[in-house]
């Protein structure tokens, strides 16, 4: 397997979280304090295009890595759940990293 594909889910799941917990402040801020009802929804809006980037490259890289349909379920799932992806991206590459290193061994020999 190539490291882009994992390079590419790394950074998604990142941006992914990240966003996420933007989107939960502007929530509060929504509901709580009764402000910030046009900054929610575009940050609503980006968050969901870019969760859908984000199941993509998931997918991806699932279906590469021959994961079982639970694992790659949890995984696409971690995405909705705030900080989750973090600690599933740290799983997740240490699943790969030697799935990637194992492709790379016979092209240096």
């Amino acid at each position: 397997m190539k490291r882009s594909v994992l390079t590419r889910y790394r950074v998604m799941a990142y941006v992914t979280a990240v966003m996420l917990l933007i989107l939960c402040a502007c929530m509060v801020a929504k509901y709580g304090f009764d402000t910030g009802a046009d900054l929610t929804l575009a940050v609503s809006q980006v968050h969901g295009v870019l969760f859908m980037i984000y199941l993509v490259f998931a997918f991806d890289l699932g279906s590469k890595a021959k994961w079982p349909f639970g694992k790659l379920l949890w995984v696409l799932a971690s995405g909705t759940i705030p900080l989750a992806a973090f600690f599933v991206e740290r799983t997740v590459r240490a699943d790969v990293e030697p799935l990637v290193e194992d492709a790379l061994a016979p092209a240096k020999a």
